[in-house]
């Protein structure tokens, strides 16, 4: 299941603040918690986390963000597969693939599966997010 972390589509927001919302997918809580401080700190508005395929889409389709951090390995689901079919399903969400692993000189499999890019996890807190995703 997915964490909310706030109410659906009915939060307050000051008037002229809203802030980018954001899904982070990661079957790891110790990098969901690192990964949502770091969003947050950086003006981004984490609604939700989730585990897996399943959890991802679900929580995409309830509370509808602008982005969502995917991890490429995700437990037993494929992120490039759950990249794709989230992409197929909101065409205006911007995936931002996520893994330690090497996936950087995988340029084709990145851009079919419809993702705005790659980044190593142990990077995140260095790159310019706004070169992938709106900003606040």
């Amino acid at each position: 299941m997915y964490t909310p972390l706030s109410a659906p589509r009915d939060r307050i927001t000051v008037p002229g603040e809203m802030r980018p919302q954001v899904v982070i997918v990661d079957d790891q809580a110790t990098f969901r918690g690192a990964a949502r401080q770091l969003l947050e700190a950086r003006g981004y508005d984490v609604v939700a986390e989730a585990v897996s395929a399943d959890t991802a889409l679900a929580a995409v389709d309830e509370y509808e963000p602008i982005a969502v951090l995917l991890d490429v390995r995700l437990g037993d689901d494929d992120g490039f597969a759950v990249c794709g079919a989230l992409t197929r399903s909101h065409p205006e969400l911007a995936v931002l693939l996520a893994s330690d692993g090497d996936y950087e000189h995988m340029t084709d499999r990145i851009a079919t599966c419809g993702a705005c890019g790659f980044v190593r996890k142990s990077r995140l807190a260095l790159v310019d997010l706004g070169e992938f995703w709106p900003t606040a």
